[in-house]
């Protein structure tokens, strides 16, 4: 194993520029899957297992949802809520019991209320009560995309050290081109942050700025409406 006294900040920095292996690229078929924003999460002056994303994050999510939906793609918001009683949080309600712990998240409560800032189109998205880390893990988001014929899936939200990081691993394996955009993930602390991106450049998505994916997604608007 090797060693090193550079932080995770360093490592990751160093790997994007180094080019952290040939890029998966973007397919035809975006679906955008946004990872727990609710106010658990994206509130900290209220609730205290929130943290501070990139201060344009929710921003930059409301305009890449807007772009995936114009192209006709599947845009998810994913939330954690449990029952009442919190039996059906499973073998995770074992590792606390605070009131900020997960299977205190209880549906219809504040906690689990997707953020207000957000712009969803309930028409139309897809709202998905995920009960473990992965947006796919027992939900039907595969058949879903298979539907849609989807061939990239873009992920934002948090934590990066875990739901998304799930979320990431569980899309590539089954076999979507992954794409996480840079400032549109976030996490309780920098360390984990950057150590786990560090981990999704190198093996599982390719981690870019959100800029480049906006740029991507608008040129795709551009070129389909030329072709009408």
């Amino acid at each position: 194993m090797q060693q090193s006294d550079k932080t995770a900040r360093q490592l990751y920095e160093e790997a994007i520029a180094s080019g952290a292996g040939r890029a998966f690229g973007f397919g035809k078929r975006p679906a955008l899957i946004n990872v727990d924003f609710q106010n658990a999460y994206t509130r900290p002056g209220d609730y205290g297992s929130a943290y501070e994303g990139h201060p344009r994050q929710i921003e930059y999510v409301n305009e890449l949802a807007s772009l995936v939906r114009s192209q006709g793609g599947p845009v998810v918001w994913t939330y954690i809520a449990y029952s009442a009683t919190g039996e059906d949080c499973g073998v995770w309600n074992i590792r606390a019991n605070s009131p900020d712990a997960i299977q205190n998240m209880k549906v219809g409560s504040a906690r689990s209320e997707l953020d207000a800032r957000l712009q969803i189109n309930r028409e139309r998205d897809v709202l998905l009560n995920k009960r473990m880390a992965s947006a796919f893990f027992e939900t039907h988001l595969g058949s879903l995309f298979t539907f849609h014929k989807i061939d990239t899936v873009i992920v934002t939200g948090g934590s990066t050290s875990g739901c998304v990081r799930a979320t990431v691993v569980d899309s590539l394996s089954r076999g979507f081109r992954t794409i996480v955009p840079e400032e549109c993930v976030a996490d309780r602390h920098e360390s984990p942050h950057f150590a786990n991106l560090y981990d999704i450049a190198l093996k599982y998505a390719d981690v870019i700025p959100t800029a480049q994916v906006i740029e991507h997604l608008r040129n795709r608007t551009t070129v389909k409406e030329n072709a009408t």
